[in-house]
């Protein structure tokens, strides 16, 4: 129900007003408060959409009275009751935020209408911000997607960020949640979890893994902070049993640039859950070989989750027989070196299911006995694993793109996310995303405004259309962030551009 407040020193003109609203909205709450003051205290209680503020009134005037409750709740509408004379004052009271005014005395029709029309706008406010806060999820998540795995494109990065109601600094790490099998069930529970212990973006899960931007408290240390988050999460498994829960924590990076990179190590951290304390910080994560060549190792790392998305298998085999070699050559156990591998391959396979390649868990089928048996191995785990990937490739139709591109098109001024477009067409979100930065050029979401502004440049042709039409017309729910975008594509405003055609049409 939408609640109204008259603010009026002269009782009369309060009990006049509200017999004439409240017999045109029967369905709007009404309060009244006798001067500024009370108005101010009322406003926490009361908590009015619309107040109706009279200007001249003895202590606190109308004006004062705005500045304080704008304070309290900026989302308040006025609507300001003046005399005649003093129309400048309310012309002034418009350009600080106040939505309209009526003068005293006005017409039942022009009260009425005056007040309909703010009541309307802040109906349509509501209904807005309603379809936004179900879109957020789709918006979070497809952040969180494109930040990980490098599809993002910088321009509308700030602009998505901008639209998600949660808090972000400017340090972030990435957690990796390995769930049980069946863990879509638990997605929620972990979601609403990590959403009580403060900020975070919360990604897609991909089979069990679950990534998560965590942004850095300032009055705590990285590694309580990330102790503190993993045993919270971890306290599910109380509640939710099975085998695989485990938490792989990043290293903090200093820009949303630099997420990837703690993604790509708090997922080197999962690869040994056989661990008794069932999470574990990426610097914890032992290297072979001296302290000269850790970081050469560390880089070796991230190399390789880029060579198996892009499919360079040969360079990819080359690598993990130079880490055999060095390892052999290092005088390093056969044993350790074997599990050293062995995870390399589980993050291998992992990262080709993100992608949406299936392939088997990898597992030596016997213990080597030496480092020539280990390489033969290794070599046969590589070739079982390219194959999938080869084929998986293969069975793609040819017009995959051109189908979701179409599905865009049709759907555009729907909210649609890497997760609705994977389910269209039986691929991965990740991957989705990754094919249109290589065979287009161009983000998903770059692709899918085009269309937008497109579509709204062609409506602005017809005056009868206002601009808050359009907006939601071809999928935005906030005018501001549309004219944002509208501006960035097309360097006018929509005012600007609209001027522009229906000038040329005159």
């Amino acid at each position: 129900m939408l609640k109204l407040l008259i603010v009026d020193d002269e009782q009369i003109e309060r009990e006049g007003l509200q017999v004439i609203l409240q017999k045109a909205f029967p369905e709007v709450s009404i309060a009244q408060a006798k001067n500024g003051r009370v108005a101010v205290e009322m406003v926490d209680e009361f908590k009015p959409d619309l107040v109706l503020m009279d200007i001249q009134m003895p202590g606190m005037n109308g004006l004062e009275a705005i500045q304080q409750i704008t304070n309290i709740d900026p989302s308040i509408k006025f609507v300001m009751i003046t005399a005649f004379d003093m129309f400048d004052y309310a012309r002034q009271a418009i350009k600080l935020g106040v939505k309209d005014y009526l003068l005293k005395p006005s017409k039942v029709s022009e009260i009425a209408a005056t007040v309909g029309k703010v009541l309307e706008e802040i109906e349509e406010e509501r209904k807005s911000l309603g379809v936004l806060k179900k879109a957020l999820p789709l918006v979070e998540t497809d952040v969180v997607t494109q930040l990980l795995f490098d599809h993002v494109h910088e321009v509308h990065l700030d602009m998505l960020v901008e639209m998600l109601d949660i808090p972000s600094t400017d340090e972030s790490f990435v957690v990796s949640i390995l769930l049980p099998e069946g863990g879509e069930k638990l997605y929620s529970a972990v979601k609403e979890k990590i959403r009580q212990l403060g900020s975070a973006w919360v990604g897609a899960l991909y089979g069990r893994q679950l990534p998560v931007i965590v942004f850095r408290k300032p009055d705590r240390s990285f590694r309580s902070q990330s102790i503190s988050l993993a045993n919270e999460i971890l306290s599910l498994a109380k509640t939710s049993p099975g085998a695989g829960w485990f938490v792989g924590i990043g290293s903090v990076c200093s820009s949303l640039n630099q997420v990837r990179q703690s993604y790509q190590e708090s997922l080197i951290a999962t690869m040994d859950t056989s661990l008794p304390v069932k999470y574990r910080f990426y610097s914890d994560v032992p290297v072979l070989g001296s302290t000269e060549e850790k970081s050469l190792t560390k880089q070796r790392e991230r190399q390789f989750f880029d060579e198996i998305r892009l499919g360079k298998w040969d360079l990819i085999r080359l690598n993990v027989t130079e880490l055999i070699r060095r390892c052999e050559n290092e005088g390093a156990e056969l044993l350790q070196t074997q599990q050293r591998v062995l995870e390399l391959l589980w993050i291998a396979a992992r990262v080709m299911s993100e992608i949406g390649v299936e392939t088997e868990t990898p597992f030596f089928s016997y213990q080597s006995q030496d480092f020539r048996q280990l390489r033969f191995e290794t070599d046969r785990l590589l070739v079982h694993m390219r194959q999938s990937y080869e084929a998986h490739y293969e069975q793609l139709e040819a017009d995959t793109i051109h189908q979701i591109k179409k599905y865009i098109m049709k759907h555009s001024h729907e909210d649609i996310s890497l997760e609705t477009l994977g389910r269209k067409v039986g691929l991965s979100p990740i991957y989705i995303s990754k094919m249109f930065k290589e065979k287009l050029g161009v983000n998903y979401i770059d692709f899918l405004t085009e269309c937008r502004i497109e579509k709204a440049k062609k409506l602005m042709a017809d005056p009868e259309k206002s601009l808050k039409e359009i907006t939601f017309e071809v999928g935005y729910h906030e005018p501001n962030y549309f004219s944002k975008v509208f501006k960035k594509m097309v360097a006018l405003s929509p005012t600007e551009y609209r001027k522009a055609v229906l000038g040329r049409k005159g």
